[in-house]
This record gives structure tokens, sequence and C-alpha cells, in this order.
């Protein structure tokens, strides 16, 4: 099990890695530092892993973390998006699930766009 802490100034949260491939390539560029890019309720920005999709999904679930091949970001989903439905919450174009953070998705609402992130091993 790879458990990793996503940290910004505001939140400090616990996530658990699946077992995907580019799991594990996020797992071995760790640390990793950006700033946060927000759209709707996710919050995404560039990472230096390159992956192709894997298993691709077009809708998410409220706890996912995800890597978007499109724009080779890591991606946090704590709600809706602009193109989400009632009933779905849909990512920008597909994405390969990585793993869900362990904690309260209501905390992510406090981080800002441009604030500085980091996911680091635990």
């Amino acid at each position: 099990m790879r458990i990793i802490r996503i940290v910004t100034d505001e939140v400090q949260m616990e996530a658990e890695l699946n077992e995907s491939e580019t799991a594990k390539a996020i797992w071995e560029k760790l640390p990793i530092e950006g700033r946060v890019n927000l759209w709707g309720e996710e919050i995404y920005f560039k990472i230096p892993v390159k992956k192709e999709i894997e298993k691709g999904v077009e809708t998410v679930e409220i706890g996912n973390i995800a890597y978007w091949p499109e724009g080779q970001c890591f991606c946090i989903f704590f709600g809706k998006t602009p193109i989400s439905t009632e009933k779905e919450i849909r990512p920008a174009s597909e994405v390969n699930l990585v793993g869900s953070f362990l904690g309260d998705p209501e905390e992510w609402k406090r981080v800002k766009e441009g604030e500085k992130i980091i996911i680091e091993r635990k």
C-alpha cells in the first residue's frame, strides 16, 4: 500500500495510491510540487509524469484522485466540475484513476487558485 500526503497552505490530507502503472509512475517521482489550478470543485496541476490512457474513465467520484494524460496533470476531485451533470462528476476528458484521498472533501474548498501544493510520500 502506497500512502501519500497532499499538502497546501490550508489543507494536509493523506491519500492511498492504487496499483496502476500510472500510480506507480507518480510514486517514483515524489515529492512533486506545483501550483493549484481550480476547475469547479477539482484541483489540478501539471506533474513530471507522462502516461497514456490506462483504463481511462469519463466519470469520477468525490474522493478520487486521478491523472489527466491530456494535460499531464494530477487531479483531486472534491465536487462537481463545470461539465458535470446532476448525477455524474465529469473530468475535462478521460483520466486514469490513481487512488483516493482519505479525508473530508469539504476541506479542499479552502484551497485557492495559485496556492503551492506538494505531493509527498508519507
